[in-house]
């Protein structure tokens, strides 16, 4: 979908800097330079579109239907829809304002937040390629049960109150009229996208420069020395050290595979990766602009520890 975007990417990287190719510079570079642009494509145009759809829809009756099913099945499908979409954990955020935009319960678009980035079909055609079939369907099926009892948790807690963006109400009209009012449809969906974008836009730039600096200077062999080997506080230091980090889980897998092959256990391992692409911290700058930090702080936590107990997990089963 973004290859062009990589593309232009790398004609400035390689092209038009003269960066020399897998150098740090260069991949933090191109790294930066793709995210930013994609998030921010995505921020704009997801934004618009749920907002032009909100004036045409009865997006209360859809909240109203999934509020009143049974409570896990919105989780549920929430998880499986996030396995669909290709997002990293910052790409994902445009959808997940969308849903809180369109006023989905807030432990529901957790749910997808936390699914979106753990698997899609990439991964689980590399998983299978690089670990076979059985590890693929166990880290699919822990990645959905990780995002369904973290989203079930949030959304107990009563913290609507901490999502610091405003749901603006779209005027109430009829899908029949004409075509002045759909310019005003129009107009409306791209100033609330504007607005979104200019409160965010800054905290994108910030949290994938700092992400690309990591991603293009901290290399496998110092991740493999403080979580690697058969010690019980390695999948601790693995999700501790994987958080700042930032990447999808296709590009980490690789790192994955290496970090294997210099003796890190496989569930350390895949717990690392969970950390890098479920939570980051550019994540949570660009959610800073959007949810308060105390909500911010548990979404982290829970999602950390639960993390932390698939490393374990993994590690039992795996031996």
């Amino acid at each position: 979908m973004f290859e062009w975007l990589e593309n232009f990417s790398y004609i400035i990287v390689f092209n038009i800097l003269n960066l020399e190719k897998h150098s740090p510079i260069s991949e933090a570079l191109s790294f930066f330079i793709y995210d930013t642009l994609k998030i921010f494509i995505l921020l704009i145009s997801i934004i618009y579109i749920v907002t032009l759809l909100r004036s045409y829809f009865p997006i209360e009756k859809a909240r109203a239907y999934i509020s009143g099913k049974n409570k896990i099945t919105g989780h549920v499908l929430a998880a499986i829809f996030g396995v669909i979409t290709p997002f990293c954990s910052c790409s994902a955020i445009p959808l997940f304002l969308g849903f809180l935009q369109a006023r989905i319960p807030l432990g529901v678009t957790f749910s997808y937040l936390i699914s979106a980035p753990l698997s899609d079909a990439v991964v689980i055609a590399m998983l299978l390629s690089l670990f076979g079939w059985k590890i693929a369907l166990l880290y699919i099926g822990i990645g959905l049960f990780v995002a369904i009892i973290a989203g079930i948790i949030i959304g107990s807690m009563g913290l609507e109150k901490e999502v610091l963006i405003e749901v603006k109400p779209i005027d109430e009209m009829n899908y029949k009229e004409d075509e002045t009012k759909f310019r005003h449809r129009l107009r409306e969906s791209w100033e609330y996208s504007r607005d979104i974008f200019k409160k965010i836009y800054l905290y994108v730039i910030i949290g994938v420069g700092i992400g690309a600096f990591i991603h293009g200077y901290i290399p496998a062999d110092f991740i493999a020395l403080y979580a690697g080997g058969d010690i019980w506080y390695a999948p601790i230091v693995s999700v501790v050290m994987g958080i700042p980090m930032y990447s999808n889980a296709a590009g980490i897998l690789p790192l994955v595979e290496v970090l294997t092959s210099k003796g890190m256990l496989l569930g350390t391992a895949l717990s690392f990766m969970m950390a890098v692409v479920a939570l980051s911290l550019p994540e949570a700058m660009i959610l800073k602009r959007v949810l308060s930090t105390k909500l911010i702080a548990i979404f982290f936590a829970i999602v950390g520890f639960e993390i932390l107990l698939v490393g374990y997990l993994f590690n039992a089963i795996l031996q």
